[in-house]
Parts: C-alpha cells; sequence; structure tokens
C-alpha cells in the first residue's frame, strides 16, 4: 500500500468547485482521509493538483500504423502527460471499429500495453464507406457509445439521415468532423493569403460550415444526440450557439492546437503545420478561444495524431496531416491561463469534466481519475528526446514551454 502526502499544493478540484492550497493525501490515485500511514512525502509548493484528463479525439495509429505510433508507446504518452481516458476515431488501417466484437480487444490492449482506458468511437456506416450503416447495435454492445465517419464522405445526405435515425433509436451520440468534400475536395490548408502566394490547394471555411448547418438541420429533424469535434472556424461557434439555444442536443469540442496556432505557420512549407481541419486565421483563433470562453464550446481536445518523420517529407501537399500534440497539452494549457483566457480552475475543468460530461461518463470517470502533480512555472525545451510519443511531428519543435506534469497518480 502507498500512501502519498503531498504538502502545500494548489488543488483545482472540478467536481467539487473548489481551488485552494492545502496538504493532501492520496492512496491508489484517490484522495484519502489524513493518515500516519505515508510512504511518500511531496513538497507541493507552488504545484498544482488536477484529475487526470479525458481526450476527446486522438489517433493512436494501432491497429494497422504501427510506423507512426502504437498502444504502448501513445498511451505511455497520453498517461505520463496526465491524460488518462482516450477517445479515438473509427478510422485506423484496417478499419475494425464497425465490428462491435473486435472493439472489446482494443480496450483490453490499450490497458495492458499502454495503461490508458480507450475509449473507441465506433463506425458510422460499414468500414466507412458512407454506403451502408454500419451494425451500430452491434457496436453499442461491444461497448460503444458513439459512432461517427471520421473524415470519410457519406455516399449521399440519405444515408447521413439513416444512420441518425438508427443511433437515435439506440440513444448513440453521433461524432462529427464536419467538412463539406465537394467544397474541400483535395484541399490541405486554409483559403487565404498564404495558401495562395504559395499555391497551395485551399480549404475554405465554408466546407466546415456548410456541413454544420446541414448536419444540425439533421439533428434536429431526427433528434440524434451529437457531438462537433475540431472546430476551426469562428462561423462555426456561431452556429453551435443558434443551436444549443434552440435547445438542440449538442456539444463541440476544438484542439488546443487551434487556439494557438494560425495559418501563418504554413509559410515556407513548413510540412509540420499541416493538420486537418487546417490552422485558420488569427481571426478564427480568436472567436474560437472566445466561444471556449463563453462556454458555447464544451471542451479542449488533443487532436494528437503521431507521425513517423518520412510522413512529412514530401511536398507540403502530399505529406500526411497530423500533428503530435500530447506532451505539448498541459503547456498549452497553462498558455492560456497566463494570457487571461481562463483562471486555472475553469481550464482545468475544460480538459476533464466538461469532456466527461460530453461523452456522458462522469461517473466512470470520477471511478476510474486518478490526480496530475504539475509544475506550471517550470520551463522546458520541446525537443525530441523529451517528446514521450512516438511521433515528433510538431511545429513547436525547439521551443521553450512552460508547464509540466510531475507525477501521475492511478490506481
Amino acid at each position: 500500500m502507498t500512501i502519498v502526502k503531498i504538502e502545500n499544493v494548489r488543488v483545482l478540484d472540478p467536481i467539487q468547485k473548489t481551488d485552494s492550497v492545502k496538504t493532501v493525501y492520496l492512496e491508489n490515485g484517490k484522495l484519502v482521509a489524513e493518515t500516519a500511514n505515508v510512504t511518500e512525502s511531496i513538497d507541493g509548493q507552488g504545484k498544482w493538483l488536477m484529475p487526470t484528463m479525458v481526450d476527446l479525439c486522438a489517433r493512436l495509429r494501432e491497429p494497422g500504423q504501427q510506423q507512426h505510433g502504437t498502444l504502448k508507446s501513445e498511451g505511455r504518452a497520453a498517461r505520463e502527460n496526465g491524460i488518462l481516458h482516450v477517445f479515438t476515431p473509427p478510422d485506423s488501417k484496417p478499419i475494425v471499429q464497425d465490428n462491435g466484437a473486435l472493439i472489446h480487444g482494443l480496450v483490453e490492449k490499450a490497458m495492458l500495453d499502454g495503461g490508458i482506458y480507450l475509449e473507441v468511437i465506433g463506425a458510422q456506416t460499414q468500414g466507412l464507406k458512407g454506403n451502408q450503416p454500419a451494425n451500430m447495435a452491434g457496436l453499442k454492445k461491444g461497448g460503444c457509445t458513439a459512432v461517427s465517419n471520421a473524415n470519410a464522405p457519406f455516399a449521399d445526405d440519405d444515408v447521413v439521415l439513416r444512420t441518425l435515425e438508427y443511433a437515435a433509436g439506440l440513444d448513440m451520440t453521433v461524432v462529427f468532423y464536419a467538412e463539406e468534400h465537394q467544397i474541400a475536395k483535395d484541399g490541405c490548408v486554409h483559403e487565404g493569403f498564404i495558401a495562395s502566394r504559395q499555391g497551395l490547394p485551399m480549404i475554405p471555411a465554408l466546407a466546415e460550415t456548410i456541413a454544420i448547418a446541414k448536419y444540425l438541420l439533421m439533428i434536429e429533424a431526427t433528434g440524434v444526440k451529437a457531438h462537433f469535434g475540431l472546430l476551426s472556424c469562428g462561423a462555426s461557434v456561431e452556429l453551435i450557439k443558434i443551436a444549443k439555444d434552440k435547445g438542440l442536443k449538442v456539444t463541440c469540442d476544438v484542439a488546443m492546437h487551434q487556439l494557438h496556432l494560425t495559418e501563418q505557420l504554413i509559410d515556407g512549407f513548413n510540412s509540420l503545420a499541416h493538420v486537418r481541419p487546417p490552422l485558420r486565421s488569427d481571426n478564427d483563433k480568436q472567436l474560437l478561444r472566445q466561444g471556449l470562453k463563453d462556454g458555447v464550446i464544451d471542451a479542449i481536445c488533443t487532436h494528437h495524431e503521431p507521425l513517423s518523420s518520412s510522413a512529412k517529407l514530401a511536398p507540403f501537399a502530399e505529406t500526411l496531416p497530423g500533428m503530435t500534440a500530447f506532451d505539448t497539452y498541459i503547456p498549452l494549457g497553462v498558455q492560456l491561463i497566463q494570457e487571461g483566457l481562463f483562471e486555472p480552475l475553469a481550464w482545468v475543468e475544460k480538459v476533464t469534466l466538461a469532456a466527461a460530461k460530453v461523452a456522458n461518463m462522469v461517473e466512470r470517470w470520477q471511478d476510474e481519475a486518478g490526480w496530475v502533480l504539475l509544475d506550471p512555472e517550470l520551463e522546458w525545451t520541446l525537443s525530441k528526446d523529451a517528446i514521450l510519443s512516438q511521433g515528433k511531428n510538431t511545429p513547436l519543435l525547439g521551443q521553450r514551454l512552460k508547464g509540466k506534469v510531475i507525477q501521475v497518480f492511478t490506481a
């Protein structure tokens, strides 16, 4: 039995809505009453203690793409950066998330290899081909609470409607990563001056907002619960706000990097800044931040996508989109606080309790969550060696960051 005593630590507890400096005792990742049976003492002066985080979107690359990342490498990176529950889209290669019988094995392997609770989002259509609804009843039996077609297009809108009706009947959430493929086509960057000057194919903001507007009408007609992941445009925030004001059962999240980085980073054909949805304008970034502060955007996710170095070596438009993000999640969150967007407790809520509410797993999260000890003032350099993820693909390489996890306490 290990009982850890942490003295003079700032405890940020979104469940109790408390922010206070005190001495706490942890046994197997749980807060316990004061005891004399302490096996380890830690000076928490200047440090924060918060619950382990819930990530609503991360690709771990296994099964099928182990050259980029594995459940072991990415699970370890998530856990040691304070993220214990990880939701992954259903677009592994090969696609196994349309078969409820295979999902349980993935979940078990993620805990065994990486020490994380993997939350698998099921496929909305068979093989993500967009033609026929997947066996959602079987997926629910296999443990899925949500389905998505990830970034794959639907054959037509009738398929979308049928899958929404099917999901509504099973009380499952449908997750949209909204993009109108006829508009986005083969684009890879935000439509703007920098993309035009460099001659890169573009993805206009309309590709996202038109898709959201269309899906919201279908959500209203079917009554399904829906979540919009990875918002990238300021206008998208306005559409979600209108839907919420109307009483639609919708939630949304934003990737941490969209709150900090903009299209400026693609200048010089920097493929490390190639992500999808693309980095947008500074105005979009500011509107996303405001939407988060106002509560229109429910939660922040990592949108972690590890890639091998070779995946970023081709000409920009031919490189794979994605950014490693587990290792920068805490420092970029601390930066939001330092820039005045949030008080610490409000930020903690966005990456823990709010995400658990979106996933309808508050009670389970409380039961399974541990605690994260972090130093918000610790400065460090983001080097390839410092990144725990197998993927080193981030445009933040070489930058000095502030804020780092010191220790994670779990069962």
